[in-house]
């Protein structure tokens, strides 16, 4: 048992070294990893553990292995963008801004609508994770929790809340890039914890069971977010133009 969990934590490591180096371009799109002699010496692993390893990231879409012509690193296009460990090595790149951004895209098109139905589907269990959450959130507030755990704890909470599985789905991904955009808003909002005031105005619609005004603040407060996503990317723009 012990040995299989070595491996299998091996093989994890492989995986997280591997992909981070081809997220941040260490293997370019189109060209095949090195042979797999020379990757099991590089890793000090087993042709098994190896294999475990490729077959992991080729399900991610990030590795194309065919028999006779080795293993292809596929254009990030074909990469599975929701995966969370891809979405983290992504992040680690210099220059991350534009896919945060478009991270704040995809939470304007889902998050508003997951308050509206959290509005309309909310449980027991429901009301008191966001309960819970808003409370965490004010306990940062005076300095005696995480800021940044308890704002992505109320964000993934309505998540469950909407009732919505493909929604819920989506909560490691949400929580991985909310742990990037959070401190950048809140910098450029010159903050550095969120507005529990904003948050507790979307859980009253949503215990009040006001499906609309729910969507609507929820949507509000992303659009600031993305404002500020877009200030952040503006001064990135133009700090690179200077030094060219």
């Amino acid at each position: 048992m012990a040995s299989r969990m070595f491996s299998g934590n091996f093989t994890r490591h492989i995986v997280q070294s591997l992909g981070k180096a081809i997220a941040l371009g260490e293997y370019p799109h189109g060209q095949p990893l090195l042979a797999e002699a020379a990757l099991c010496e590089s890793f000090n692993a087993s042709r098994t553990v190896l294999r475990e390893a490729v077959k992991m990231l080729t399900a991610k879409g990030m590795l194309d292995a065919r028999p006779r012509r080795g293993t292809i690193v596929l254009p990030e296009s074909q990469w599975n963008l929701s995966d969370p460990d891809i979405l983290n090595w992504l992040l680690d790149r210099k220059g991350s801004l534009p896919i945060i951004s478009e991270f704040a895209d995809m939470r304007l098109a889902i998050e508003p609508a997951a308050a509206g139905l959290a509005a309309t589907n909310l449980t027991e269990d429901n009301r008191q994770t966001l309960l819970a959450a808003i409370e965490r959130m004010k306990a940062a507030a005076r300095g005696e929790d995480d800021h940044l755990d308890a704002d992505i704890a109320f964000h993934v909470g309505i998540l469950e809340a909407s009732g919505n599985r493909f929604f819920w789905n989506m909560r490691h991904t949400i929580e991985v890039a909310l742990r990037f955009s959070i401190r950048i808003t809140n910098r450029f909002k010159g903050v550095d914890r969120a507005s529990v005031a904003d948050h507790q105005e979307i859980l009253d619609y949503i215990l009040a069971g006001d499906h609309q005004s729910a969507e609507n603040q929820m949507r509000s407060l992303l659009l600031e977010a993305k404002t500020l996503l877009n200030k952040a990317l503006d001064e990135e723009k133009n700090r690179k133009t200077q030094q060219s």
